[in-house]
């Protein structure tokens, strides 16, 4: 969560949704549901330092610690995903240009599709794997 509010609070600017209904305990709720959590695979190397969460061919999210940024965590997590899955493509904030420069060092690419992030006039690019 701290990730997200790093990154998104500057972009969406909605405080109502970082501090409020971004918090431990609803999260936390969400990952009860066991058809999710089969689908997530965490970096632990003794400290949890991010998570890849995968839909069929898709990279539904992929968060590694603010702490843990730069350090190979992310690289590690998406080479998991394109080695043990058929991975094909997923979606980036549009204005999340680290994100997507990111994906793009391992394979990912931004198309000209695009929609809105629910609830909000912010647009999500989709990338696709070349």
């Amino acid at each position: 969560m701290f990730v997200k509010r790093i990154k998104f609070r500057p972009i969406f600017q909605d405080d109502d949704y970082s501090f409020g209904e971004l918090q431990v305990l609803s999260v936390a709720e969400e990952l009860k549901k066991p058809e999710l959590l089969e689908k997530m695979f965490v970096y632990d190397d003794g400290i949890v330092k991010g998570f890849v969460h995968i839909d069929g061919n898709e990279i539904v999210e992929l968060y590694v610690d603010y702490f843990f940024q730069g350090q190979g965590v992310g690289a590690a997590l998406i080479e998991f995903a394109k080695e043990n899955y058929p991975v094909s493509f997923l979606w980036a904030i549009e204005k999340n240009v680290d994100a997507i420069r990111f994906y793009a060092r391992h394979g990912f690419h931004a198309t000209d599709i695009k929609k809105f992030e629910e609830g909000t006039t912010e647009y999500l690019v989709m990338l696709e794997k070349k």
